[in-house]
């Protein structure tokens, strides 16, 4: 498993803006290969966010950031006055997982 995580900074007064970018884009994920889950978080910290995404292998993410999907995803609306800053990527290799139990 892989994740990769953008962190934002979001001036202040912008949260309304920044999340409405995100709740109405085309992410273009569901039809990629390798693509498991997203998640927006929104940190305790004012104007703090983190896209987090999990994918089956880091090879698959990469796969993903030379795709024509990416393009697409990353095309989309500008954040102009919105980003105090660039995001920051981290991504990370994951050493364990635990998953809660399937209903019986």
């Amino acid at each position: 498993m892989f994740i990769a995580m953008n962190r934002f900074t979001i001036n202040a007064g912008q949260e309304a803006a920044f999340e409405a970018a995100w709740r109405t884009r085309e992410s273009y994920l569901e039809d990629v290969p390798g693509f498991v889950r997203f998640a927006l978080l929104k940190g305790d910290e004012p104007g703090e966010y983190i896209s987090h995404s999990t994918w089956e292998s880091r090879a698959a993410f990469e796969a993903w950031t030379r795709s024509e999907a990416f393009r697409r995803a990353h095309g989309q609306a500008p954040l102009t006055g919105v980003l105090a800053a660039p995001p920051r990527l981290s991504v990370y290799e994951a050493v364990i997982t635990q998953e809660a139990p399937a209903p019986a």
